[in-house]
């Protein structure tokens, strides 16, 4: 009780005069926690590698829930179009009347790796920032919750009741190849990265992140090959003629036969959501109040942006490499932000707000910060398998069996792990800048995942600041939310049952 009492101490910033927007408790559950950041989405190039008609056909079948490995390797299309073809995600008409002006997104300085500087997040004490990398632009802060706050929120989430992060998703995608008008030849070609006609185990493994949520390994595809027979001479390699001999059937069937382990799967833990808006646990309410000082950024876009995350990995959890956000492309439009844009487009995504997703969401999570929440008697590290490379190249992630996006296997040959130390903040940024204050291109070097825990349990939280890549849709958003807000009152609060329940309990820890 004390303890909790005292973190209640801490003051908090001056609460914003309008309220977050709506949020589904059983749609966060549900569907956002089973799939919002699980490793599906294609890891692409800044520039002129993955096109427009490889991101239509993915939402395609997004929209209709594929899940099988081979099926969702249609998705891949590396190709050499012009990046005029793309007019980008502020060229887009916003919407009848002038939109309002934000500020722009604010970042802070990497300097150099290793430089420290000080900040007053809270009253009573100061923090340390640390740079852990420039590439991505990753940061350390010891010390960012206290022990008693770090217990706290395991104890709010143990009460509110864990679930699965990751199902696999159910047999409709057999329906949906059906619709798809591609020849066996076209998709050689689509996988055929270095087009030499043949494909390597590596240019398939290169897509399992593409799945039906199993991790496929050179070992599982070998065993495939094998048992439909596709790789006759066994080289672990298919020609053109081998790969137009196959019936991909053989491959549904043969992966409905095999039911995946939890090991086996691209993420292997279970989590909560635990909202932070206005009449949440103090606790909850100081620690948004801390992000908000620790970013800089305006105050509705932080409260606007989704709950606490609190996960939990047991003994042989893990997480896959994957990277928080997606590519930017003028056919999506956030959820949230639709809402006022009245805009038409093709397709909308989740953007990481409102609690739904489709199978491969492409969420804009403009930073990430991690806590963790306990210290890990074994493995458990954050892994950045290429933080501070000279260049990046997909395709070099895998070399010589060597997956670097395999954190149940190669952990330690990433260039950089984090050991999760209790009350410890990590937080980097997903995106680069664009140059005029906002959202540029997803920064591959955010790729990240969760090494292997082989002793213990492992506690996290994730706060995700959630940015439209649109400047003006997302003032035009923040703009309407504060009006709804004004004119509704108490009424537009989100109602989360249990929240609100415990926003005053006192628990011994």
């Amino acid at each position: 009780a004390a303890a909790a009492a005292a973190a209640g101490r801490r003051p908090e910033a001056v609460s914003p005069q309008w309220a977050p927007p709506q949020h589904d408790p059983a749609g966060a559950a549900a569907g956002l926690g089973d799939c919002e950041d699980t490793p599906v989405r294609p890891l692409c190039k800044p520039r002129g590698i993955c096109s427009r008609a490889y991101f239509l056909v993915l939402m395609v079948f997004v929209h209709l829930y594929l899940g099988n490995v081979l099926a969702l390797l249609l998705f891949v299309h590396y190709s050499n179009g012009d990046d005029s073809s793309d007019p980008g995600p502020q060229r887009r008409a916003q919407g009848p009347g002038p939109a309002p002006t934000l500020p722009p997104l604010t970042r802070l300085e990497g300097i150099k790796v290793g430089y420290e500087r000080k900040v007053q997040l809270v009253a009573d004490r100061d923090h340390f920032i640390r740079t852990l990398s420039l590439k991505p632009l990753l940061f350390e802060i010891p010390g960012f919750l206290s022990d008693e706050e770090c217990r706290l929120i395991i104890h709010l989430a143990q009460m509110k009741g864990l679930q699965r992060s990751q199902i696999l998703p159910t047999e409709e995608y057999e329906e949906a190849m059906g619709t798809m008008q591609i020849s066996q030849l076209d998709l050689f070609q689509l996988l055929d990265q270095n087009h030499d006609g043949r494909l390597q185990l590596h240019e398939v493994l290169a897509q399992t992140r593409l799945g039906n949520g199993r991790w496929m390994t050179p070992e599982n595809i070998q065993e495939m090959y094998s048992a439909i027979k596709a790789d006759p001479d066994g080289d672990g390699v298919l020609s053109r003629q081998e790969f137009s001999n196959m019936d991909l059937r053989d491959f549904h069937k043969y992966m409905r036969s095999h039911e995946a382990e939890s090991s086996q799967l691209v993420r292997n833990s279970h989590h909560t959501w635990l909202y932070q808006g206005e009449g949440a646990h103090h606790v909850m309410r100081a620690i948004r109040q801390r992000v908000l000082r620790l970013t800089h950024l305006s105050p509705e876009i932080v409260e606007l942006s989704e709950p606490l995350q609190v996960v939990r990995y047991g003994e042989g959890g893990h997480y896959h490499a994957h990277v928080d956000s997606g590519p930017v492309y003028p056919e999506t439009i956030c959820s949230h932000t639709k809402l006022v844009a009245n805009e038409s487009v093709p397709f909308e995504t989740s953007c990481r707000q409102l609690g739904t997703c489709s199978t491969v969401p492409l969420p804009y999570s403009y930073m990430t910060v991690l806590f963790y929440l306990n210290n890990v008697t074994g493995g458990g590290e954050t892994v950045f398998p290429v933080a501070d490379n000279r260049t990046y190249d997909e395709m070099s992630l895998i070399q010589d069996d060597v997956d670097l996006r395999d954190t149940r296997r190669h952990c330690d040959k990433g260039n950089l792990r984090v050991k999760p130390r209790q009350g410890t903040a990590v937080f980097w940024y997903n995106y680069l800048p664009d140059g005029q204050g906002w959202v540029g291109d997803v920064d591959d070097y955010s790729l990240h995942g969760g090494c292997l825990v082989t002793h213990g349990t492992k506690w996290i939280a994730n706060n995700w600041i959630n940015v439209d890549p649109s400047r003006a849709r997302q003032a035009l958003f923040q703009q309407e939310m504060a009006r709804l807000a004004r004119e509704s009152g108490a009424d537009s609060q989100p109602e989360w049952t249990l929240d609100r329940a415990y926003r005053d309990t006192r628990v011994e820890l």
